[in-house]
């Protein structure tokens, strides 16, 4: 199990993936924004997606998991 986390307090601007995609390391699973950047989430690992416990427009912490695969 790895886990995609947010590195910055940012808003989910837009998720990219779903629970059950099959993603390689390095996919981009979301994009945050904060102070009218953008900041990719990349996968940690290859693997399917077994849960995106945010939502878009939701604000996460540093910290906060985005995706986890599997």
């Amino acid at each position: 199990m790895a886990e995609a986390r947010a590195e910055i307090v940012a808003n989910v601007w837009k998720l990219l993936t779903h629970e059950g995609a099959e993603v390689r390391e390095r996919d981009v699973l979301a994009v945050l924004e904060t102070m009218k950047m953008e900041i990719p989430v990349h996968a940690p690992a290859a693997g399917r997606v077994s849960s995106v416990p945010v939502a878009e427009g939701q604000i996460v912490q540093e910290g906060d998991v985005i995706a986890v695969v599997d």
